[in-house]
């Protein structure tokens, strides 16, 4: 009968648990079996100076997923696949229509828009032009970034508003049919809480 530890030793490796060095020693050579194909393995602990987790990036383009963009052209067919053998579920009609980029699988990019719905378009129809939509209620857009200020024009829900920079986690400044102010990115969809940029 053998010991218990080797009996434990021996079952792990059977089952894909334990590299093979393990069972070998610490003199054996550092060489170890490949676990099969579903074995379940112990996650392995993050070290305490590992840097934290770089954002998702798509593997086709190297940018951030998910990350906001806009439709390019005035008509943009939304498919169910990445493909064009996939049936074309609707048609976006609006030009730079605030989206979503959540996946990507070649030429094609998984977007969400602002209702949650979910498509598949070809890269060649969404540009990197930062758009946002009003959203909410009737909103205004200030003069300076200061709810004290001027308001030059109030905008209804669902109005498209060209973001020019979001500088911090409060303002964007926009431009809506050639005014451009400052609005509260709250009022906004299509720019993430946390994003600045200028």
């Amino acid at each position: 009968m053998l010991p218990r530890l080797v009996l434990s030793v021996v079952l792990a490796l059977a089952a894909g648990l334990l590299p093979l060095q393990l069972a070998r020693g610490a003199d054996a050579a550092p060489t170890t079996a490949p676990a099969p194909a579903g074995a379940l393995l112990p996650p392995a602990g993050p070290a305490d100076d590992a840097p934290p987790p770089a954002p998702d990036k798509g593997v086709d383009s190297g940018l951030p997923i998910p990350r906001f963009v806009s439709l390019g052209a005035d008509k943009v067919n939304a498919r169910t696949g990445p493909g064009a053998r996939y049936p074309i579920a609707w048609q976006y009609q609006r030009r730079h229509l605030p989206v979503e980029v959540i996946a990507e699988y070649e030429y094609w990019r998984r977007i969400r828009d602002h209702d949650g719905t979910e498509a598949w378009v070809h890269k060649n129809l969404i540009s990197g032009r930062r758009y946002g939509l009003v959203t909410g209620h009737v909103q205004p857009l200030y003069d300076k970034r200061d709810e004290a200020s001027e308001v030059l024009l109030t905008a209804e829900p669902g109005v498209q508003a060209r973001l020019r920079k979001c500088p911090d986690r409060v303002w964007c400044e926009v431009e809506i049919a050639g005014t451009r102010g400052w609005m509260q990115r709250k009022a906004l969809w299509g720019v993430y809480p946390d994003e600045t940029f200028d």
